[in-house]
């Protein structure tokens, strides 16, 4: 047998190849009824694949880089798009899918929670969204990378895009491509954006404006942080203290931890009183306040907080968010919501510090996961067996902000240069009364000190409701919310 030589093995060219990534996307026609009238629709599903230009050795190349999801509504029989607004969506997080404004409050169908907002039991259900705006503007849906089906290309790392700077720019740069492709340069363009979205939708403008040279009609933020310094507890900052106090006062008066009676708005207008002049003074003081300035401000905290003077003495006349979502309700066995403090919830060991989990999101995430889940399968015929990443903790924990290196993450600079460059630009906000993650006055407080220009400070429209961060759960709010937002489209388009 020696020197016999072994047959060569074929090359498998196949292997050799690249896999060049394609767009795929879905069609599917839909109907529904907003208002009283029938509002027919086209829905495209599926990912696009964004190129980027790398250098290479042969020079500079256009090169496919990530694959973005997204899902667009448009109305049918539109015979003119220069008049019909399209609206940019997304959530927060970081990490989060978009799913949350998607089927809670904008989209043509909504997850089935009841008219207060709680789970109902499972099995789970989708409903025509009567509240939707598809009858105001067109709708895209973007999934920010890693969220979503949202995902890199073989051969590339997802984490280059957790960055505060790279994930406006992608978003930015899928907004461009899709306003190219379908045609919509001409129409009114808005973002709506969530809580961390609200904070992607005020560096956009900038973006779009001085990348693309697109300007915008308008932004919706819904829960809106746009200067993190105003919610970012530490030692060496007081005004997050001073910020949360309003929301404080209305969770004690919802949960009746209030020793007098009054209706929620002067119990509000009072705390922010005390909160911007008595309170604000006496932090400011520090060491030097006298003890019987100490024991009037305890008196007062306690007075509009529900918390014990005891505890309020202890913690240096500073309530930190996470202590007074354990505390208010400790005596009951109890905790309240981050995300809407309306909302209870029940901790195995009750002298912790912190709760175990926010009790609004044990209400809203299995309703909505199942829905989306199946809709996206069923009714929008996109399918594929990766999971759908609705909220990714991994995203969010190893978010880079390194564009803000020793400062707070602040945008709201941006929105002022954004505003200022484009006077027809509109703001609309949305406010729940029990945000405990993005509360109401320290938006207002952003707002307020904007450094807008007199003349434009009539473009900013405030709107507050008697709910929490996704207050589109409550039935009543999502119905106010639909008027608002019909308007505030109408008004800037």
């Amino acid at each position: 047998m020696a020197g016999l030589k072994k047959p060569e093995e074929k090359k498998d060219e196949k292997k050799d190849e690249k896999v060049i990534p394609k767009d795929n996307l879905v069609e599917s026609k839909h109907s529904v009824k907003i208002g009283g009238k029938i509002i027919k629709y086209t829905v495209t599903t599926g990912t696009m694949v964004m190129k980027e230009e790398v250098y290479e050795k042969e020079g500079e190349v256009e090169k496919p880089r990530a694959q973005i999801f997204f899902i667009a509504y448009t109305k049918d029989s539109v015979k003119d798009k220069s008049k019909r607004p399209v609206t940019f969506s997304f959530n927060g997080g970081p990490g989060s899918s978009s799913v949350w404004l998607h089927i809670g409050v904008l989209g043509p169908r909504r997850a089935v929670l009841t008219d207060d907002g709680e789970m109902p039991p499972p099995p789970f259900k989708l409903t025509d969204n009567q509240y939707s705006i598809l009858d105001d503007t067109d709708l895209v849906f973007i999934d920010p990378m890693s969220t979503g089906f949202s995902r890199p290309v073989e051969g590339e790392k997802s984490a280059e895009w957790h960055t505060f700077s790279k994930d406006i720019a992608s978003v930015g740069d899928f907004i461009r491509l899709y306003t190219t492709r379908y045609n919509r340069w001409l129409s009114p363009k808005f973002l709506a954006g969530e809580s961390y979205g609200t904070t992607r939708s005020a560096g956009l403008s900038g973006y779009l404006q001085n990348r693309h040279g697109m300007l915008l009609n308008g932004l919706i933020l819904i829960s809106a942080v746009l200067d993190f310094a105003t919610i970012d507890f530490n030692l060496n900052n007081d005004l997050p203290y001073i910020l949360f106090l309003p929301a404080y006062a209305a969770t004690a008066w919802y949960h009746g931890k209030l020793n007098f009676k009054a209706p929620l708005e002067t119990v509000i207008k009072e705390a922010e009183k005390f909160a911007m002049g008595e309170y604000a003074s006496a932090l400011l003081k520090g060491a030097s306040l006298t003890l019987e300035e100490r024991a009037n401000i305890v008196e007062k905290l306690s007075h509009y907080t529900g918390i014990s003077q005891d505890f309020i003495e202890r913690s240096n006349l500073r309530i930190l968010d996470r202590h007074y979502f354990k505390e208010l309700l400790r005596e009951r066995g109890k905790t309240i919501g981050r995300l809407d403090s309306r909302y209870t919830g029940i901790d195995r060991s009750g002298v912790t510090e912190s709760y175990e989990y926010d009790p609004l999101f044990a209400q809203v995430s299995g309703p909505y996961t199942a829905a989306f889940n199946d809709y996206i399968r069923t009714e929008l015929k996109f399918e594929t067996d990766q999971p759908y990443e609705i909220l990714s903790d991994k995203v969010w924990m190893n978010w880079s902000y390194e564009y803000f290196q020793n400062q707070y993450v602040n945008v709201a600079e941006t929105l002022r240069q954004s505003m200022t460059f484009n006077k027809y630009l509109k703001i609309f906000v949305a406010n729940g009364y029990f945000d405990l993650g993005t509360p109401y006055f320290a938006t207002e407080y952003t707002f307020d000190h904007l450094g807008l220009d007199e003349s434009l400070r009539g473009n900013i429209r405030m709107a507050y409701y008697n709910a929490g961060h996704m207050m589109y759960v409550h039935m009543p709010s999502l119905k106010e919310m639909k008027k608002d937002l019909t308007k505030f489209i109408k008004d800037a388009s």
